[in-house]
């Protein structure tokens, strides 16, 4: 089982995270993603609602996931995935928040992180130390996407997805 979880304004129909849900299901992975409540809280309340959505999917999945792919706000999953041993897949993680930076230094290779050198929640992935897989895209913003290059940004994000593919074959 994986799990989606989205960022605030980035649902999972949103190419990064609908692409990612198709080929999780191409593999045989059964997926569930999440959707935030209008009221999410985004403050010091948020990864304790990320976390309380997280215990639900567990639950509803029967007691186990295999596998979180998370971006931007769903990013504060990390810590949770980190403990409970869950390899995961974290497209432009916050690491401006403490919690989800350190979090990302303690994973293990079963962890693909991935954001972009003109993302200033990126920035201190830049020089992470982890054993965690970590990719920094040059060039790119938040979403992942190239200023004014549609087809680079296509491209890239179909990198990207063979990136994600290799990983989730990897730590199923």
């Amino acid at each position: 089982m994986a799990v989606i979880l989205p960022g605030t304004g980035y649902t999972a129909k949103a190419p990064l995270l609908y692409w990612s849900a198709v080929l999780l299901c191409q593999q045989g992975w059964r997926v569930q993603a999440v959707e935030w409540d209008a009221q999410a809280p985004t403050d010091d309340g948020a990864q304790a609602y990320v976390e309380r959505e997280l215990q639900q999917a567990v639950e509803a999945a029967g007691g186990r996931i295999d596998l979180v792919v998370a971006k931007s706000f769903g990013t504060l999953g990390l810590p949770w995935a980190v403990a409970n041993a869950v390899p995961g897949v974290w497209l432009t993680p916050v690491l401006t928040e403490a919690v989800i930076l350190d979090a990302l230094t303690q994973a293990s290779s079963g962890h693909l992180a991935v954001g972009g050198s003109r993302d200033p929640l990126w920035a201190p992935g830049t020089s992470l130390q982890t054993d965690a897989v970590v990719q920094t895209v040059d060039g790119a913003d938040h979403s992942l996407l190239l200023a004014d290059d549609w087809q680079g940004s296509l491209n890239l994000h179909h990198e990207l997805h063979e990136a994600i593919r290799e990983h989730a074959k990897r730590v199923r």
